[in-house]
C-alpha cells in the first residue's frame, strides 16, 4: 500500500499572479501508485465562511495528476479567492500520496513553497 486515504493541508493561499514571467499558481499533485482509479473528495475550510465540499477529483491507477487551484475546471466550478487563507482536506477511496505547491512571485525575487500534506 502506497500512500494514505486522508490528507490535510492546513495552509493554502492562492497568490496574485505577481511581477515575474511565471504566474503564481497553487496546486495539489496526487500520485496514485495503485491499480484502481482514485475518486477523491476535497473539502475547503475558511476562516470567515462555511466550508465548501463540492470539489471532486479522479486520478487513474498508476498515474499522477496535478490540480491547480486557479483552474476553474480542476475546482469543479469553484473560484478560489486570491490572497485568502484556507485549508484543505482530501479524502480518497484508495491510498494516494499528496503534495502541495505554491509559487508566490508577487516580488521579482521568486519564492516557491512545496510540501507534503499531513496524512492519517
Amino acid at each position: 500500500m502506497d500512500g494514505r486515504k486522508v490528507w490535510l493541508i492546513p495552509y493554502c493561499e492562492l497568490p496574485e499572479e505577481g511581477e515575474g514571467r511565471l504566474k503564481g499558481p497553487e496546486s495539489v499533485i496526487v500520485l496514485n501508485a495503485g491499480k484502481k482509479k482514485a475518486q477523491i473528495k476535497v473539502t475547503l475550510y475558511f476562516t470567515d465562511r462555511e466550508k465548501y465540499n463540492k470539489v471532486t477529483w479522479e486520478v487513474n491507477g498508476e498515474s499522477v495528476r496535478c490540480f491547480r487551484m486557479n483552474n476553474i475546471e480542476d475546482m469543479c466550478g469553484f473560484v478560489v479567492s486570491k490572497n485568502t487563507q484556507y485549508a484543505m482536506k482530501i479524502v480518497s477511496i484508495v491510498p494516494v500520496v499528496v503534495q502541495y505547491g505554491r509559487l508566490d512571485n508577487r516580488q521579482t525575487n521568486l519564492a516557491y513553497y512545496t510540501t507534503l500534506g499531513f496524512s492519517k
